[in-house]
C-alpha cells in the first residue's frame, strides 16, 4: 500500500488531498495541530475538518504533531518511511506574520526544513511536494503597467496576458515577512531535489479555495467574502478600488495535480499554479457574482489604505504546468467555487 504524509491535513489543500487519495485506497498520515485557531482564533478553528477525516475516510490515521518539532518529525519518518510527502501546512497571514515573526519564519521555513531533511535521510526517492505561494514574487508584479476598466485592473502588456511566469524575478522587491519566509521555503525545496537530487516541487499557488475552507478576513479571500455576504455583515475593501484581481482554483484541482507529481516526478521542480485568466475575479466581480447566487446586497466599506505587499493584479500562467503534464487542466470553473462554497457556508450553519 502506498503510505503518504501530508502536512496541514485539516485545511484547505491539505484536506483535499487527504480525501483524493483515501478514495485511491493509499494509506494516509495527516499532521496537524490546529495552528490556525491559534493563529486567527475560534473562526479559523478547522477541528471540525479534522473529524470529518477521521470519520470518513478509511484510510486516514491523524498525527497530532506541530512541524517545527524537528525530532518528532524525524521520529515519525523514521517510521513510517513514507512514499510520497505532500507539505501542505503553513502559516498564510501577510499581516500575522507581522505580528508573530518568529512563529511565521519558523513555521514556514524552518519547518519546511525538517520535513526536507527527514525525507532526504529515511525516504530520499519518495516524491516531495511543497504548497507554495505567488507571493515569493513580492509585489513585483505591481510594478507593471497596468489598465482600469470599470471593474478591474489588468495587465496593459500582452506579454502577460496569460498572467505571470515562473521565470518572473523574486528579488529587489516588497514581499511582506510571510512572502520572506515562503520564499525561503520554496527555494529550500527547489535545492534539496538540484543539490541532493531528489524528486522535488514547489507550486506557487493563486487563490486557493473551495468549499473546505474556513476563510477569515486575514486569509482565504473567497470563502471569507462569501460568507460575510451570507451572513450580510460588512465587508471591507483595502485599496485599489476593490478592483484588485486574484485567479482562484479549487482545492480538487489542485489535490489532481498532486497527484500528476506524484506519477511523474521531476527533480527541483516549480511551477505556478491557479486559475488561470479564466478564473479570474476582482472583489467588485466578485461581490456581483455572489449576490446573483445568494439573492443578498453585499454590505461593505471602504479603506483607502491597501494591504502592504498586496498584488493590485495576479494571475497565474499555467502554460510551463500544462506543457509538463498535459493531462492536467482545470476542470472547476469561477462559477462552480462560488456556488460550492456558498452551498458549504450554508450547511455550516452560518447563515
Amino acid at each position: 500500500m502506498n503510505k503518504l504524509i501530508v502536512t496541514g491535513s485539516s485545511g484547505l489543500i491539505g484536506s483535499e488531498v487527504v480525501r483524493y487519495f483515501d478514495k485511491r485506497g493509499w494509506k494516509i498520515y495527516g499532521i496537524d495541530n490546529n495552528m490556525r485557531a491559534d493563529f486567527f482564533g475560534a473562526k479559523g478553528d478547522t477541528r471540525w475538518v479534522q473529524e470529518q477525516l477521521i470519520n470518513n475516510c478509511d484510510n486516514f490515521e491523524h498525527v497530532e504533531m506541530d512541524i517545527r518539532n524537528r525530532e518528532g518529525i524525524q521520529e515519525l519518518f523514521k517510521k513510517i518511511k513514507p512514499n510520497y510527502i505532500c507539505h501542505t501546512a503553513a502559516q498564510p497571514s501577510h499581516d500575522l506574520a507581522a505580528a508573530r515573526p518568529f512563529d511565521d519564519f519558523d513555521t514556514n521555513a524552518v519547518g519546511t526544513l525538517n520535513l526536507l531533511e527527514a525525507t532526504r535521510q529515511f525516504c530520499p526517492e519518495s516524491p516531495f511536494l511543497h504548497m507554495s505561494t505567488n507571493k515569493v514574487y513580492g509585489d513585483g508584479p505591481n510594478n507593471l503597467s497596468l489598465v482600469e476598466t470599470e471593474s478591474r485592473w489588468d495587465f496593459a502588456d500582452e506579454k502577460y496576458t496569460n498572467g505571470i511566469k515562473e521565470t518572473f524575478p523574486i528579488d529587489q522587491v516588497k514581499h511582506s515577512l510571510f512572502g520572506v519566509s515562503k520564499v525561503a521555503a520554496d527555494i529550500m525545496v527547489q535545492e534539496y531535489g538540484r543539490y541532493f537530487n531528489m524528486p522535488t516541487c514547489a507550486i506557487r499557488g493563486g487563490c486557493l479555495t473551495g468549499p473546505g475552507h474556513s476563510g477569515v478576513e486575514l486569509h482565504g479571500f473567497l470563502s471569507y467574502l462569501i460568507k460575510v455576504n451570507l451572513t450580510e455583515k460588512e465587508y471591507t475593501i483595502f485599496g485599489y478600488k476593490g478592483k484588485q484581481v486574484r485567479d482562484n482554483i479549487h482545492s480538487y484541482d489542485v489535490a489532481r495535480f498532486v497527484d500528476a507529481f506524484f506519477q511523474n516526478p521531476r527533480v527541483g521542480e516549480v511551477y505556478n499554479i491557479g486559475g488561470g485568466r479564466a478564473n479570474s475575479t476582482s472583489i467588485l466581480e466578485a461581490f456581483n457574482r455572489v449576490e446573483n447566487i445568494s439573492g443578498k446586497k453585499m454590505r461593505y466599506k471602504y479603506d483607502e489604505q491597501n494591504r502592504s505587499g498586496d498584488h493590485i493584479c495576479y494571475i497565474s500562467d499555467l502554460s510551463k504546468m500544462k506543457s509538463h503534464y498535459p493531462d492536467w487542466d482545470i476542470t472547476k470553473n469561477l462559477q462552480n467555487v462560488f456556488e460550492e462554497i456558498v452551498e458549504s457556508w450554508e450547511k455550516r450553519m452560518v447563515v
